[in-house]
């Protein structure tokens, strides 16, 4: 089962990445994706290492950004894919019938391209700027959503589908209300004062029909 908050973590030094991630599991988010693109292959493993152990005695999901490679060393739950990583069809293949695979998707086209290729759920955005994302395609906006999540619904399709991109508290139920899944978020979470409250809050919103 997929949480409705995914944990995105950021951090520019293996330190500052284990220490926001051990941060958001204390808080009580029950799915992490391990994303290190200033670290080295070496920091990436150690810091995915760390949080595979984490998120086992927490008992959350841990999915690897980018790389299968990875994924499969520490055994994570699953692998987040971009347009231009490697298929979903590699991954599917490397890492078996039972792990997650996510996909990054910015467009309608990119969605159904998504639910083509079978992945398990699809990280749409970004709904506005954000700065922990280096080259940020369009802005969705709540209107973009909506839109995408009409299309589907008017072809049959369905697919969990992550929003993602500079969310901040107050958009939560606005994007439920877009039919989206969940959220994927990292400085909202970070920055809180008060996690574990941010964290109940926001899945009390998406879980509500």
């Amino acid at each position: 089962m997929l949480s409705k908050i995914q944990y995105i973590s950021h951090g520019d030094t293996v330190e500052e990445q284990k220490r926001n991630v051990l941060n958001a599991l204390e808080a009580g988010c029950k799915m992490i994706q391990v994303r290190f693109k200033k670290g080295s292959g070496k920091d990436f493993l150690e810091v995915a290492s760390q949080v595979r152990n984490w998120c086992t005695y927490a008992n959350a999901l841990l999915i690897i950004n980018d790389s299968i490679e990875i994924a499969q060393k520490v055994d994570a739950d699953g692998v987040h894919l971009g347009l231009t990583d490697d298929s979903i069809a590699e991954a599917r293949k490397a890492l078996g019938p039972s792990k997650i695979i996510g996909g990054t998707a910015n467009t309608l086209e990119d969605v159904l391209q998504r639910i083509r290729e079978k992945c398990d759920y699809v990280g749409l955005g970004p709904l506005r700027f954000t700065p922990t994302k280096e080259k940020l395609s369009p802005l969705l906006g709540f209107e973009g959503y909506q839109r995408i999540a009409k299309e589907l619904e008017s072809a049959g399709l369905s697919i969990p589908i992550y929003a993602i991109g500079g969310i901040v508290q107050n958009d939560v139920e606005l994007l439920k209300k877009t039919g989206i899944y969940g959220i994927a978020v990292s400085g909202m979470i970070s920055e809180a004062t008060n996690r574990a409250a941010l964290i109940s809050e926001i899945n009390q919103t998406l879980d509500y029909v």
